[in-house]
């Protein structure tokens, strides 16, 4: 039985974990807006813009904290099971690498997705049309067509995100129970 003690300490390995996961792939997802020769903070304005935020000082910022939170939520999450069933424990490098790419591919499959398709790519779409101001409609002309390639592309970010994730669970708490 696991005492509450250890139950916080495994709770905040995996959010920790969730945190500094979502933190790199954000890193990832910056590059990709070099590479593309899109503003810095394109992706996360998506999001902002999504929400009501359609300022470009404000838009990307409004996006990249909630990208950290999702991230950070998602491994409390993975903790929050761990601590009532051990076999979701994200012990060592092995096990904490295959339970955050299912909780990276979980994270796709149930929050992503859905979103993605019945809320974003909606309001996306909408701007093409209607947006409320020149940035945003840049935005919307930028990812117009790219539904598809965003999808997939961001299966495989959530795969990275989860590896991230359970190597450094994994490693927290392997290092908790050799000392």
């Amino acid at each position: 039985m696991k005492t509450e003690k250890h139950s916080r300490y495994l709770l905040a390995c995996c959010t920790f974990a969730g945190l500094l996961a979502s933190i790199a792939i954000s890193g990832l997802l910056f590059s990709l807006d070099f590479i593309s020769k899109t503003p810095s903070g394109t992706f996360f304005a998506v999001i902002g813009s999504s929400l009501g935020y359609y300022d470009s000082n404000t838009s990307p910022y409004v996006g990249l904290l909630l990208h950290f939170a999702t991230g950070a939520v998602a491994g409390n999450l993975l903790g929050q099971g761990a601590i009532f069933w051990n076999r979701l424990i994200p012990f060592g490098f092995k096990r904490g690498t295959i339970l955050g790419i299912i909780t990276g591919i979980s994270l796709w499959l149930v929050f992503f997705l859905p979103l993605t398709t019945y809320i974003i790519q909606p309001k996306l779409d909408m701007f093409n049309f209607s947006a409320p101001n020149q940035y945003v409609f840049v935005i919307a002309q930028h990812f117009q067509g790219l539904y598809l390639v965003v999808v997939i592309g961001s299966f495989f970010f959530h795969v990275i995100y989860g590896i991230i994730l359970g190597l450094i669970a994994g490693r927290l708490i392997e290092l908790k129970h050799s000392v």
